[in-house]
């Protein structure tokens, strides 16, 4: 069976990772086929936003030890990581169409990672996050130190770090750790439902707030103004910034067509 499956439609790229009977705990070769599928719908010029999820009854639990290499040296240990899984939170800060998780049971470990790194998380009323790495001796080893901070705050990121708990659906909206929870059977609806949403809007201007919010955390207001002055001048002079202005003004529904 393959490791991830691809899905199409209307503008959307869902990717589904599909070992259910390990509770979507991923392999080498599961991350190979995600980073390859990324890369594909980064160069899609018909993909306007990506869908990540898993099948059954679980998002991902993480990496799986049994079909993993086991390093045999402290280098081998680095390099595993940089050259392996950590290839995904590089791959997705370069990858400017928005990505959203559609978290449909546990996130755990490496797992709740890969849904931190996405721009949106929804989740399902049984969708449970936690950086259990605690709990077996290790550290966050692919971005949770990085990302859950500056989803939920330096605090309460230290404690679900030092402590490995679960995070519910619930606690998980009012903390900012996901945007939306919905009933199971809604999940994916629902999400499908907002990344067509966004999807529907003019694909060159949703790329450059994305690449605009990533730059301006990092930088100082004057270069952050500086720099949208120059995503303004480069947005409007886009054909779908001119037919939004059209079917603005005409109250017709825009066609876009990425250029």
């Amino acid at each position: 069976m393959p490791e991830l499956l691809i899905d199409k439609k209307d503008h959307v790229t869902v990717l589904t990772i599909n070992r259910p009977e390990r509770m979507n705990a991923f392999t080498s070769n599961t991350i190979k086929e995600l980073v390859a599928a990324l890369e594909e719908a980064q160069a899609d010029a018909d993909c306007r936003a990506i869908v990540l999820t898993g099948a059954g009854q679980a998002f991902c639990s993480g990496a799986d030890s049994e079909g993993l290499q086991r390093e045999r040296s402290v280098l081998a240990s680095k390099e595993g990581l940089w050259l392996g899984v950590q290839r995904l939170p590089l791959l997705l800060e370069r990858i400017d169409k928005p990505v959203i998780a559609a978290v449909n049971g546990p996130a755990v470990g490496a797992g709740c990672d890969i849904a931190l790194m996405c721009d949106i998380r929804i989740v399902g009323e049984s969708g449970r996050f936690s950086e259990g790495y605690i709990r077996v001796g290790l550290v966050p080893g692919e971005g949770g130190a990085y990302f859950l901070p500056r989803l939920v705050g330096t605090a309460m990121a230290l404690e679900l770090l030092w402590t490995g708990r679960f995070v519910g659906a619930q606690e998980a909206v009012r903390t900012g750790l996901a945007n939306h929870s919905y009933p199971d059977d809604e999940l994916m609806a629902r999400t499908l439902e907002l990344a067509t949403a966004i999807a529907n809007q003019p694909p060159v201007v949703v790329r450059y707030v994305k690449r605009a919010v990533q730059q301006c955390a990092k930088t100082d207001l004057v270069t952050a103004l500086d720099l949208i002055s120059s995503h303004m001048a480069v947005v409007r002079s886009t054909e779908d910034t001119q037919e939004a202005l059209r079917a603005f003004k005409a109250k017709e529904r825009p066609v876009y067509h990425g250029r």
